[in-house]
């Protein structure tokens, strides 16, 4: 399965390149959100703080949700996703390959970009190395539930707006843990139980979206 997973990390990312416009849309769509709380609340500093884990998440969650739709639409449109279905290839292999690869190029810029981010809110540097940890932690699993959410809207009109009703109950337990360690931190308080919970969600993801997001991607074919 481990080759499986690899050569399929390279083939996304490097279609990925090829479509950086599509990258570089989500990744505008968080830096614009998350930028303009600052300018509509004000420059109170106690209230930025305040307000700034829950603004960055959020700008987050809705940026890797915005993303989604291109996991399995381009393979989808081009019936590459069918011959994978039909393959050798473990189907939950190919989902994992394609959702490391989605996390990568969504994901791990929403990471970087994040303390830049919050550096606007006025963010204490310990909570800037949890939020970082928490979206290390947390935005795999985003990307893992959305897989879902994305494979059973596949070809069906409107998908983007389906998915978003599919996934957002699913985001919130990611959401709260996330921003509730970043308060934990910024407060003085201990952030292991929110990272430890945080984990473990994704473990829990991890070990079973792979194989709900296949056979949701056999019914959208069917």
């Amino acid at each position: 399965m481990l080759p499986v997973v690899r050569i399929v990390i390279a083939r996304d990312l490097l279609l990925a390149m090829r479509r950086r416009s599509d990258v570089a849309n989500a990744l505008l769509f968080f830096i614009v959100v998350a930028s303009l709380f600052p300018l509509g609340v004000g420059p109170e500093p106690n209230l930025l703080r305040t307000i700034a884990p829950g603004v960055i998440w959020v700008a987050a969650l809705l940026a890797s949700m915005l993303a989604l739709g291109r996991m399995f639409a381009a393979d989808y449109a081009d019936g590459a996703l069918e011959q994978m279905v039909l393959g050798a290839a473990p189907l939950g292999a190919i989902v994992t390959g394609k959702a490391i690869a989605h996390w990568l190029v969504t994901g791990v810029p929403l990471m970087v970009l994040a303390p830049l981010i919050a550096i606007q809110f006025d963010l204490p540097a310990d909570a800037l190395v949890v939020l970082v940890a928490s979206l290390a932690i947390g935005t795999p699993a985003l990307t893992l539930i959305g897989a879902i959410g994305a494979a059973l809207t596949l070809g069906v009109r409107g998908s983007g707006v389906l998915t978003s009703l599919l996934v957002l109950p699913l985001y919130v337990p990611v959401l709260i843990l996330g921003t509730g360690a970043v308060d934990a931190a910024a407060g003085g308080v201990a952030v292991e139980a929110h990272l430890m919970l945080l984990a473990a969600f994704l473990i829990f993801a991890a070990a079973f979206a792979p194989w709900a997001t296949a056979a949701a991607l056999r019914i959208s074919l069917d």
